[in-house]
C-alpha cells in the first residue's frame, strides 16, 4: 500500500463517485451548488447538510425570481447530488421539499422551448456568411460535423484526433460518452464524405490550417488569431451558432448548440428518410423521442387524410 492510500483512503472512491456524471453534468452541478451555498449564507442557513424546510425555501425563492422550473429541478438535483456525494441524507428526498417542487412545476408550466432547427437550407445560409479567417474556418467544421453526425454540443466539444476514423467514404466519429449513455459503452458514427458540404473536406482544412494533429478537434480562437490548446466549452458552440444565424439573418435567439443536430432529424424526416435509419445517426431508442426533434411546420403533405379529404 502506497503512502497516498495510506493518507487519503477516500480518494478513489471520491474519484470514481466523480465520474458517475459527466463532465458537463458535473460542471452544471458545481455551479448550482455554489449558487445554493451563496443563497444559504446570505439568509444565515446551513447548506451542508440542509433542511428539508432549508431546500424548500431555496427552490421557491428561485421560483419567485422568474427561472424557469426545467432550471429550478437541476438545482434540486445539484443539492441532492452534494448531499449523497457527503452521506447526508438529501432534504429534496422529504415531502415538504417534493410538493414544493410539483407546486413551482403546476405554477410555472410552460410548453416547452423548442430552437429552431438548422436544416440544411439554413446550414448553407450559414456557411455562405462565415468569414474566410481561421476562426471561420473552425467554424465551417464546427457546424457541418454537428450536423452530418446529429451530435449533441457536448459530443462535438468531446472529440479528439484519436476520435476520427479514417475510411474511403468518410470518416467515423468515435462518441466516448454522451447524455444518454453515462456509462461509457460508446459509440460510432459515419460521416460521409458528402457531395454538397464535403463535412470530411472541411473538417480536414481547419485541421490543416490549425495544425492539430492531437488533442480536441475543436478549440478556442483569440481576437490575434491564436489557437488555444483545450478544447472548446458545449456554451462556445452555442455562441458559434448563433453567430453563424444571424450573420444569414435568421434570429439567432430561435438557434442553439442543438439546432443542428434538430435540424438533421428534421430535415431527413422531411426528405422521407426512413426513422429507423435516422435513429441510427441520433442513437435514439425510440421513436416517439426522436419525434421531439421534428421541427417541421404542420405537415398538410404527409396528412393521414391526404388523399381522401
Amino acid at each position: 500500500m502506497t503512502g497516498s492510500e495510506l493518507a487519503d483512503p477516500m480518494a478513489s472512491v471520491r474519484a470514481y463517485l466523480a465520474a458517475e456524471k459527466s463532465v458537463n453534468t458535473r460542471r452544471a452541478y458545481r455551479a448550482d451548488w455554489a449558487d445554493f451555498q451563496a443563497w444559504c449564507e446570505s439568509v444565515n442557513l446551513q447548506a451542508l447538510p440542509a433542511s428539508p424546510a432549508t431546500a424548500a425555501r431555496y427552490l421557491a425563492w428561485l421560483a419567485d425570481q422568474g427561472l424557469r422550473a426545467s432550471t429550478i429541478e437541476r438545482r434540486a438535483a445539484a443539492i441532492r447530488y452534494a448531499h449523497k456525494a457527503a452521506s447526508h441524507e438529501p432534504p429534496t428526498n422529504a415531502e415538504a421539499v417534493k410538493a414544493t417542487m410539483r407546486g413551482i412545476r403546476r405554477t410555472l408550466r410552460q410548453a416547452p422551448v423548442r430552437k429552431a432547427p438548422a436544416t440544411a437550407a439554413r446550414v448553407a445560409a450559414m456557411l455562405e456568411r462565415l468569414p474566410g479567417t481561421i476562426a471561420g474556418l473552425r467554424d465551417r467544421a464546427l457546424l457541418l460535423i454537428a450536423f452530418a453526425a446529429a451530435l449533441r454540443r457536448s459530443e462535438l466539444v468531446d472529440l479528439n484526433v484519436n476520435d476520427v476514423e479514417r475510411h474511403k467514404d468518410g470518416i467515423v466519429l468515435e462518441i466516448r460518452s454522451s447524455k444518454t449513455d453515462q456509462e461509457g459503452r460508446g459509440a460510432r458514427i459515419p460521416v460521409p464524405n458528402g457531395v454538397r458540404f464535403k463535412p470530411v473536406a472541411t473538417l480536414d482544412a481547419w485541421l490543416a490550417a490549425a495544425k492539430i494533429s492531437e488533442g480536441p478537434l475543436f478549440r478556442p480562437i483569440d481576437r490575434h488569431g491564436n489557437i488555444g490548446a483545450r478544447a472548446l466549452t458545449d456554451r462556445s458552440v452555442a455562441r458559434v451558432i448563433k453567430r453563424a444565424a444571424k450573420a444569414a439573418g435568421l434570429d439567432e435567439k430561435l438557434f442553439s448548440g442543438h439546432s443542428p443536430r434538430a435540424g438533421f432529424v428534421t430535415q431527413a424526416l422531411d426528405d422521407k428518410v426512413d426513422p429507423l435509419k435516422i435513429m441510427g445517426i441520433t442513437r435514439h431508442a425510440k421513436v416517439d423521442t426522436l419525434r421531439i426533434y421534428d421541427r417541421r411546420e404542420l405537415a398538410f403533405d404527409t396528412h393521414a387524410g391526404k388523399d381522401f379529404l
